[in-house]
């Protein structure tokens, strides 16, 4: 497993996207105190597509959340496309997130009365883009997703792996350094999954960071880079395997 620095993770003029330095996370509960990450160090370069694993309580979401930048670690640092996030106020570290992430839930959090181009463009409205970049931009995301002849509908008239879809849209619309995905396929059946991952793969290879957090293995079999976790400690860091039958693989693409 590759590791930070000693001093500074950052080697030549183009940083990691991501880079993970002996973190911790302690919750307080009660009197009790609870480990969730044990001193994690992890580089994910620029291009990768990796699946992050673990079991319930192994810390994956804990992981996910500071990468994320919605908590901070306890002890240890981040980089995030060169930024240290450590010691920035909620304030900066919205701006970060705004910039520098785009996420994929697995409950789509699409604005329920509001159209799928202007849930596209709202990330670019908090980035304060003029309108007419906006439409442009949302419109031209929303045709890579396939999806640009449902600009118009909400989400209660599109299907699960449609408004996912649009999620996905709205997530590379501000061009981030990283795509971070929860449980993108979990609330999708078998054929909105696989139309769902074709969509991270093309991203990935034209050049896209890609990070899924996913309990589910034949999702993770579809990146190329698979980290486990286990009582909040890397127990593996692999190359993914593809063990699909090679007409099988294919006909997923």
């Amino acid at each position: 497993m590759k590791a930070p620095a000693a001093d500074n993770p950052i080697f030549g003029s183009i940083p990691p996207v991501i880079a993970l330095r002996n973190l911790t996370r302690t919750y307080q509960m009660g009197d009790a105190e609870v480990r969730a990450l044990g001193g994690v160090s992890l580089v994910i370069e620029r291009g990768e597509f990796v699946a992050i694993m673990g079991a319930s309580g192994s810390g994956k979401s804990t992981m996910m959340n500071i990468i994320g930048c919605l908590d901070v670690p306890s002890s240890g640092r981040y980089w995030l496309d060169g930024v240290d996030v450590r010691g920035l106020d909620e304030t900066r570290l919205a701006r970060v997130r705004n910039r520098k992430i785009g996420f994929v839930f697995q409950s789509f959090n699409l604005i329920p009365r509001t159209t799928a181009l202007a849930n596209v463009e709202l990330p670019m409205l908090y980035a304060g883009v003029g309108s007419k970049e906006r439409r442009a931009r949302a419109v031209t995301a929303l045709d890579m997703v396939g999806l640009s002849e449902r600009s118009g509908h909400f989400p209660n008239e599109m299907s699960g792996g449609q408004q996912q879809r649009v999620a996905v849209a709205r997530a590379l619309v501000t061009n981030p350094a990283l795509i971070l995905a929860d449980e993108p396929t979990g609330n999708l059946d078998t054929r909105s999954s696989e139309e769902v991952m074709n969509i991270f793969e093309a991203l990935n290879r034209a050049g896209r960071t890609v990070v899924l957090i996913t309990h589910e293995p034949d999702i993770a079999a579809r990146t190329k880079r698979t980290v486990r976790l286990r009582d909040g400690l890397i127990i593996a860091d692999e190359s993914t395997v593809d063990t699909r039958h090679p007409a099988d693989a294919g006909a997923l693409r």
